[in-house]
Formats: C-alpha cells, sequence, structure tokens
C-alpha cells in the first residue's frame, strides 16, 4: 500500500465503524488502542463544533448538541488542520437534520455562530471612516465604491427574530422582556479588534449586498431604496460607516482608494 493510500485508508478508519474500516487496516483497527485514538479525535472534532456553535449549543442543550454534531463529523471531518473555522457546513446539516425540525429556526442561529467566527478571523485591514470622506465631492462619491470590511458579515431573516434569538444565546445577559417574532437583520463587524453586532433592517442589509456586488454608491442606495421604500439610504450609509462596515470608498474605474 502507498504511503497516501494508507493515510486515505487510515482517516476513513477514524470515523467510519469497525465494520465499514477497509479491509488493509482491519487488523489495526481491531486494536483497543486504535478505538481509545477514534474516540479522542471525535472528541476533539466535537469539542471544535460545541465553541465554533455557542448559541446553537446554549439553545438545545449539551447532550442534543453533542449527538447531532457526531452525526457530522462522521459525514464531514476536517478538511484542514486547523478547527477554528471547522463546521462551515454545520448550518445546512441541521437544515436538514429530521431532530431539529421541532426548531426551525436553529439552522439560522447556527449561520450566525458561523458569521462571528469568520469575522473573528478574517484578514485585518483599515475600517473606513466618516472622516475619510470629508471633502470627496458629491459626484464623484455617488459613482465610488464602498468596498465591504473583510470582518463584516450581514444577514437578514423575514420570517423570524434570528438576531434577537442568537444574540440573546451568545451573549450572557438575557433580553429584557418576550422576543417579538418579526422580521430581523444583523451587522457583524470587528472595528477594535472584538467582533461586535447590531440591527440591520432590510434596506441597509441591501445596501451591503450591492456594495459587495462591486456595485457604486449610488446603485447600493437605489437598492435600499427597492427594498424598503421608507429607507433612508443618505442615513443607511452613515449608520454602516459608523459600524465599520468598509474598508475603504474606491474611485471609479480606477481601483484607487479615495
Amino acid at each position: 500500500m502507498s504511503l497516501a493510500a494508507f493515510q486515505d485508508a487510515f482517516a476513513h478508519a477514524l470515523l467510519a465503524s469497525r465494520e465499514d474500516a477497509r479491509a488493509p487496516l482491519a487488523s489495526l483497527v481491531a486494536q483497543p488502542a486504535f478505538a481509545v485514538y477514534r474516540n479522542t479525535v471525535m472528541k476533539s472534532c466535537v469539542d471544535a463544533l460545541e465553541a465554533n456553535f455557542p448559541a446553537v449549543a446554549r439553545l438545545v442543550g449539551e447532550a442534543w448538541f453533542r449527538a447531532a454534531a457526531a452525526e457530522y463529523v462522521a459525514g464531514e471531518p476536517p478538511r484542514e488542520p486547523s478547527l477554528l473555522a471547522y463546521g462551515a457546513t454545520f448550518p445546512a446539516f441541521l437544515a436538514g437534520f429530521a431532530p431539529a425540525a421541532e426548531l426551525p429556526y436553529l439552522a439560522d442561529v447556527a449561520r450566525l455562530d458561523r458569521c462571528w467566527s469568520e469575522s473573528h478571523v478574517a484578514a485585518d485591514a483599515p475600517v473606513l471612516r466618516a472622516q475619510d470622506l470629508v471633502g470627496v465631492d458629491t459626484a464623484v462619491l455617488a459613482d465610488a465604491k464602498l468596498e465591504p470590511h473583510p470582518a463584516a458579515r450581514w444577514a437578514f431573516f423575514a420570517d423570524a427574530p434570528i438576531r434577537s434569538i442568537w444574540s440573546a444565546n451568545r451573549g450572557t445577559e438575557a433580553p429584557e422582556g418576550e422576543i417579538a417574532w418579526r422580521g430581523e437583520g444583523v451587522l457583524l463587524t470587528r472595528p477594535d479588534s472584538a467582533v461586535v453586532w447590531g440591527a440591520l433592517d432590510a434596506g441597509a442589509c441591501t445596501f451591503l449586498d450591492e456594495c459587495a456586488r462591486g456595485g457604486s454608491v449610488a446603485a447600493a442606495m437605489d437598492a435600499a431604496l427597492a427594498a424598503d421604500g421608507d429607507a433612508d439610504p443618505a442615513r443607511i450609509a452613515a449608520t454602516l460607516i459608523d459600524a465599520g462596515a468598509f474598508a475603504r470608498l474606491v474611485a471609479p474605474a480606477t481601483d484607487r482608494a479615495l
């Protein structure tokens, strides 16, 4: 057996049942020490998922979460050495996980946990501040592009208060009063080395979507108005800049920061 074939069979055996282990490694898998090693690997992966999805774990409880995580790990083993970002497909897994059917919001809560992890490990970059735009001509500004910060993550959930549910289970303080069941959006940024988050309406989310597609400031404002006729595009832009959602303003047709 070549080294590559051995490594492939060994990795498969770590997460397969003893009966499913590949024949060349059957004698190795039968040894008690291998079972100890396999259990250690499985526990490390489940521990990583629990650390990466704390709001989900708090919502469903440790026992439920770890049982679901074990099923996920068996089908989606880590594909890189670091477990810091493990679980990219865990939200999608929960969306199709039968025991989670009674918690239809769980996959979206997992999505926000994932957004937090992505924001946390995103590349460093300068944060565009309001004072950086002082003196920029209005016509130039309209045609320029606002480039989202690498650590910015956002989402809008039209049918459920996912931000409130997630925030209540992500933080240490319970929300005041009952959560109103209505659509919500959220913006996560990392303006000063720590991930922070806040509410985001549909117009602001659409504004960011257009910016991420490379649209101009004017196009982003039009998109925000199309999503919400009552939106104030100028206020949206100012709020997003204050939140640290952008890295720079790029001049039209030059890709040069203004």
